[in-house]
């Protein structure tokens, strides 16, 4: 049977990175599985190598590590808004160093293509890759700006944070406003 392809990909950039397996050695023989329905789990066991294999589905995890369906557009606000989509149950100090390697274990794309390519050609298509999709975060970014714009100012779909605060204090005037009224109401019925 062949190995998962995520297994292989995580394996890969775990033997570039020695501190990573190393990280990983104290672990040796616990179980990771990762969620992310409608995906099946993935559930991984550690090695004494500092490498991964796939558990027995029998096998307890010592930590469940479940990716919500909103991970892939928190992805691109960043970082941050990825590890709020992300939940962990298990042994706190390997759930510390999976986040931990998840903050700084990087795939050296440049290093696996010059394999391939050479070093010139490899370092010039990470660079253009690089350029290529800033341009496409930037143009996506400047495509929302048009629509909210277009939203705010010629088909009024959305309103202006402005006029929204300035909505909100009217409402609570009028909340206010209201109130001062039936207390003068009781006060004068009381009084009657």
């Amino acid at each position: 049977m062949l190995p998962h392809p995520g297994i292989l990909a995580l394996n890969h950039l775990l033997d570039a990175e020695g501190w990573a397996r190393d990280k990983l050695k104290p672990y040796t023989g616990q179980c990771v599985e990762f969620r992310s329905p409608p995906l099946p789990a993935l559930r991984l066991e550690i090695l004494d190598t500092g490498l991964l294999r796939g558990s027995a589905e029998d096998a307890a995890p010592n930590l469940v590590v479940s990716i919500g369906p909103a991970a892939l557009p928190a992805l691109l606000r960043g970082e941050e808004a990825l590890l709020r989509e992300i939940g962990i149950e298990g042994n706190a100090d390997l759930a510390g160093t999976v986040q931990y390697l998840f903050r700084h274990l990087r795939w050296d794309l440049a290093e696996d293509l010059s394999k391939v390519f050479g070093d010139v050609l490899a370092q010039r298509m990470v660079t253009e890759g690089r350029r290529f999709a800033a341009w496409n975060r930037e143009a996506a970014e400047k495509l929302a700006q048009n629509f909210v714009e277009y939203w705010t100012e010629e088909q009024p779909l959305l309103a202006r944070p402005a006029e929204v605060r300035q909505f909100l204090a009217d409402v609570d005037q009028l909340r206010d406003d209201l109130a001062r009224l039936e207390k003068r109401i009781e006060i004068l019925s009381r009084k009657a």
